[in-house]
């Protein structure tokens, strides 16, 4: 009998190889920032006003609900008016909502500056609305999902990484909201005691490396 040779079969299998690893080493890193990592700060443009903004410029803030978000993804639109809310409610007391867009805008051209600053005068946000353009600090959080939440104590330690609450459809029937209970138990000098969740959203437009 005529013994078949390897060759082909060992030549497919390294190539896989190779190109899986070429994948992998490519891939957006999901490590990121776990509960009691401190954030470093940042600077990245205001989609409103084209300025660039730090959370040091904050000198009054207590702490920060972070999110990152999105014109284009429909959870993102659902969860919305509840971040124009949670601003609302919280940044007079010292925890102000800071907004930054991930996505690439090659992949997602409604996620570009200019639709960002349609978006946010129309929805009239009362918070700033950051570009990410390099998608670096979305890296450094591990932020996946649009949205994404993460609460910063003022010195950036970080407190809690997740959802909003558990209904991204109805907020009205959500009854449990995570970073509303996370910051008020933050004014009440507790500490905060759900410090993650599953965050629901679209998956992040990552750029072609």
């Amino acid at each position: 009998m005529k013994r078949k040779s390897l060759l082909p079969v060992l030549g497919f299998s390294i190539l896989s190889f190779l190109l899986m690893s070429a994948i992998t080493t490519l891939a957006p890193t999901a490590d990121g920032l776990k509960v009691g990592d401190k954030a470093k700060d940042f600077k990245l443009k205001n989609a409103t006003d084209g300025k660039m903004v730090s959370l040091a410029d904050y000198t009054e803030a207590k702490g920060f609900i972070l999110t990152f978000t999105c014109n284009t993804c429909p959870y993102a639109k659902m969860y919305e008016q509840r971040i124009i809310d949670l601003h609302n409610e919280f940044a007079p007391k010292g925890y102000p909502v800071i907004a930054i867009n991930p996505n690439d805008v090659v992949k997602q051209p409604g996620d570009s500056l200019d639709e960002m600053k349609k978006r946010a005068e129309e929805k009239e946000y009362p918070f700033v609305y950051l570009q990410d353009e390099t998608q670096q600090i979305t890296r450094d959080f591990g932020a996946t999902k649009t949205p994404h939440m993460y609460i910063l104590d003022k010195d950036l330690n970080v407190l809690y990484i997740g959802g909003i609450d558990n209904n991204p459809k109805d907020g009205s029937a959500a009854d449990t909201h995570f970073v509303k209970d996370a910051i008020n138990e933050l004014m009440e000098g507790k500490e905060v005691s759900t410090k993650t969740s599953k965050a629901i959203g679209c998956s992040i437009k990552w750029k072609e490396s």
